[in-house]
């Protein structure tokens, strides 16, 4: 007879978990009565051997069998059906076979620990897709084959596989974050990539092949041409540029007749005070000029110089007129201006045209140039902008990996957002805006428009505030007072410039609510606010929280301790909200415990 038990595993995950443990163990582990790991038993409730569950809806949340002498095959398939699995630990045992492509389907997986076994051929390529891996220990094994990229997984800070098989070049990691790494006596070759200075010779010994970096071997120097291809290369290129030169001296003939013969032909038709526009409908008037934005300002004959390139590598050749002549996609429209997706010479660009903003060229460019001088690695810098009585144009690297706003609402789905990704983008982007309001606090320049569609994702899938700085200061004042009711008519403007950092604080209390709830919303957030208060005056705290968060097993308490963070910074009072160094410091302690917390797990398994 089997039998079902509330609040824990399901059927299907038990059968599965069952012949996961036939398979690996080949029936060679002595198993006692407390030893589990049969349909009659449940694997939360009766403690099957190695098993843990998380203390909510009992899920299997690790699996730690260590020494057991299990000689059989992994079946990933099997085991990661168990979909709340976050430790898989399998060390010093008689494991053979492959690491299988299944194992990218332990979505959740935070640990994997394969050390001692005899694992061998290559990895699989499925294994850069365990986004939330933070720990991978595969020393002692057989593995061959290449080291996959494993650039995608952000969070990695372990990577362990020294004494196997492995070849080919050691791809790029992101040494910064890793705190273990080893990949000594393999067979890999070139160079040592650059590590940052985190980790000693010790992680890269026993590789003949390889060079450079903290090895005593330097790597040779690029072989140059031999003397007779390069002597045949330059005389070609003389040729070349000999023909060149002469086809550039007939084109330039050419087109001084045609250009004379057009001018004849424009000065008896054309009226003499025709001028060249783009339209506000994205078509320019003169051929080939498209564009999704318009200039229409009469300083049009000066538009070049009113355009300023900030120093960044991504503008070394940008040109204002390139600018306007590239295609351009609408990707947001909003209250104060639209965002646009701009491709320039290979490069894509974002550019955020505002409209209505009564502040001259001159102040707006102090604004510019303050605000990109405050660099912090998390919020989006300038590239470049533009000032015109009509519009303000500022332009930004695009970033790809999307919106907070975008991931948060795709994790209504299937798609994971665990509570360690998001409590760290909450401690990012407080670290970030903290910064922002302490450097710019004299200058009167907040946010102003902070929201989960302005919290961009880069490269690494980290943090960064974009926006900073760019709701127009004439809409300041009707902004705040719109969204804040404890601001009377008759306040001042620096009253009001300093409300609207107290905004700055509100808006970040309401994307801890997005992160805590799994809700994300388009505008100020004051539903969910109100519906946050409303929970947990009636003493309903557990409510609030994400369902995700809860199956996944994160820690309550410190979901508690944010939602108390996020509640003073919704107060309805704004001389009661902390300032934002106050509450960066509270949840960076929050995260610390969280990582303390990581880091048991991980020296237990």
């Amino acid at each position: 007879m089997l039998l079902v038990f509330a609040g824990s595993e399901t059927l299907e995950v038990r059968q599965a978990l069952v012949k996961f443990m036939n398979k690996i163990s080949l029936g060679n582990i002595s198993k006692d009565v407390n030893f589990g790991w049969n349909l009659s038993s449940d694997p939360c409730t009766n403690k099957w051997e190695g098993i843990t569950c998380d203390s909510g809806m009992q899920h299997v949340k690790i699996i730690v069998l260590d020494q057991k002498n299990l000689n059989g095959i992994l079946d990933a398939a099997y085991v990661c059906q168990a979909t709340s699995l976050a430790v898989l630990s399998l060390n010093e045992n008689e494991i053979i076979g492959t690491l299988p492509q299944e194992i990218s389907n332990c979505r959740r997986l935070t640990h994997l620990y394969l050390r001692g076994n005899k694992f061998s051929s290559n990895f699989p390529s499925s294994l850069p897709r365990l986004n939330n891996l933070k720990r991978l220990v595969v020393s002692d094994n057989a593995f061959s084959g290449k080291i996959p990229d494993m650039s995608r997984i952000s969070g990695l800070l372990t990577f362990l596989a020294e004494r196997n098989q492995l070849t080919g070049q050691i791809p790029e990691f992101d040494f910064s974050n890793l705190v273990e790494f080893n990949v000594s006596y393999n067979n890999l070759t070139g160079p040592v990539p650059d590590f940052k200075g985190h980790f000693s010779s010790s992680s890269f010994l026993g590789n003949p092949g390889l060079c450079g970096g903290p090895l005593s071997s330097i790597c040779p120097p690029a072989s140059p041409h031999p003397p007779q291809v390069a002597k045949k290369k330059k005389v070609s290129l003389f040729i070349y540029l000999g023909s060149a030169i002469l086809g550039l001296i007939i084109t330039l003939l050419l087109v001084w007749k045609l250009f004379k013969c057009i001018r004849k032909k424009k000065s008896k038709s054309a009226p003499k005070d025709q001028n060249k526009t783009i339209s506000s409908a994205g078509e320019s008037k003169t051929p080939g000029n498209r564009s999704e934005y318009s200039i229409t300002s009469p300083e049009n004959s000066m538009v070049s110089a009113s355009f300023e390139i900030l120093s960044s590598p991504l503008a070394n050749k940008l040109r204002f007129e390139d600018l306007l002549r590239a295609p351009a996609e609408l990707i947001g429209k909003g209250k104060h201006g639209s965002v646009y997706k701009v491709k320039v010479d290979g490069v894509i660009l974002v550019v955020k045209r505002i409209r209505g903003w009564n502040i001259s060229k001159d102040d707006f460019k102090i604004r510019m140039q303050r605000i990109h001088r405050m660099k912090n690695p998390h919020v989006l810098p300038v590239v470049a902008f533009y000032s015109s009585k009509q519009e303000k144009l500022t332009v930004y690297k695009y970033q790809q990996n999307g919106s907070l706003f975008k991931l948060l609402d795709s994790s209504q789905g299937n798609q994971l957002f665990d509570w360690a990704s998001r409590l760290g983008i909450a401690a990012t982007v407080a670290e970030a805006l903290a910064f922002m309001h302490e450097c710019l606090q004299n200058d009167d320049i907040p946010h102003g428009n902070l929201k989960s569609a302005n919290i961009l994702l880069n490269d690494d899938m980290e943090a960064c505030i974009s926006e900073y700085g760019l709701m127009p200061n004439n809409q300041d004042q009707s902004f705040v007072a719109q969204n804040d009711h404890s601001i009377r008519d008759d306040d001042s403007v620096a009253m009001c410039a300093r409300k609207a950092f107290k905004m700055d604080i509100y808006s970040f209390g309401v994307i801890l609510l997005e992160l805590l709830t799994g809700k994300p919303v388009q505008a100020n957030g004051y539903d969910l606010a109100r519906w946050v208060n409303s929970v947990v005056r009636e003493e309903w705290t557990g409510e609030v929280f994400d369902k995700a968060l809860i199956t996944d097993g994160a820690n309550e308490e410190r979901m508690i301790n944010l939602l108390q963070v996020a509640l003073k910074c919704i107060n309805a009072s704004p001389d009661a909200r902390p300032n934002m160094k106050e509450v960066a410091f509270i949840i960076s302690s929050i995260k610390e415990d969280e990582e303390k917390s990581m880091s048991i797990v991980s020296s237990e398994v």
